[in-house]
């Protein structure tokens, strides 16, 4: 019996190293959605709870009758950080096909972003410090306590706002390669691109013009990062089209 060249089952089934391709698209919506869902509960949820305006005695007091959920509020960063970080890494690998000078700088990108937003949380931490009754901070009366607590939470949620340009800058990158791409719609990467660049137009409205900051300037991330995470979940990516970008890069370096 003759046999059967190999180049004859090539357009049976994907290459293997696609199947990784399509397993980590399927985890990149899985950590999409646990980013989004943790994120939401640490840094808009708990804080609602905890942190009442222009008021540090009232703030103070929820810190020490919520603590667990003030403690809550932090353990959530640390579980959104390492989706994060993954989801750097993972995207990474998705479209580096595509370019992978600019797939290399989205990845680190959101690892600054990921970085810079713990200098925030460091201060979203600090009350724990302030309000633990250590005997240095007798020095200070109780209502200086109470107002470098929401001092605290104040520096907590302006820092955060200050570098989100960084994370709007990868996903506009993102956008840009998954538009490139021709294994994810180019519909998804226009999405991704204008909702990134709403994070970016918030950190300068932020910096620039204060009171234009508005919360609406991050709706466009939302619908788009929903329509992300519910791509690769139900589509994936498409592999052909993947390995043929894939051979294109090898055949380029």
């Amino acid at each position: 019996m003759a046999a059967i060249p190999i180049s004859s089952t090539a357009g049976r089934s994907a290459p293997a190293d696609t199947f990784p391709a399509q397993r980590y698209a399927k985890v990149a919506a899985v950590l999409f959605l646990v980013s989004a869902v943790i994120g939401g509960i640490g840094e808009a949820y708990v804080p609602s709870r905890i942190i009442v305006s222009n008021d540090p005695a009232a703030t103070a007091a929820n810190v020490r009758a919520l603590n667990t959920l003030f403690r809550l509020g932090f353990a959530t960063y640390l579980i959104e950080a390492l989706a994060d970080v993954a989801l750097a890494v993972i995207f990474y690998y998705l479209l580096r096909p595509v370019d992978r000078t600019l797939a290399l700088l989205t990845a680190f990108l959101g690892l600054l972003s990921t970085a810079l937003y713990a200098v925030a949380e460091s201060f979203y931490f600090a009350p724990s410090l302030l309000l633990g009754g250590a005997k240095y901070l007798t020095v200070f009366s109780p209502e200086q306590i109470n107002a470098l607590v929401l001092l605290s939470f104040r520096m907590f949620q302006s820092i955060g706002g200050l570098f989100l340009v960084f994370y709007g800058a990868g996903w506009m990158i993102r956008g840009y390669l998954i538009y490139r791409s021709g294994y994810l719609p180019k519909w998804l990467g226009v999405l991704l691109a204008i909702g990134g660049f709403g994070f970016v137009a918030q950190t300068f409205s932020f910096v620039l013009a204060p009171r234009y900051v508005s919360p609406l300037q991050l709706v466009p991330f939302m619908i788009s990062g929903l329509a992300l995470m519910f791509w690769l979940f139900a589509k994936g990516i498409d592999a052909q089209q993947w390995e043929a970008a894939q051979r294109r890069t090898h055949a380029l370096a």
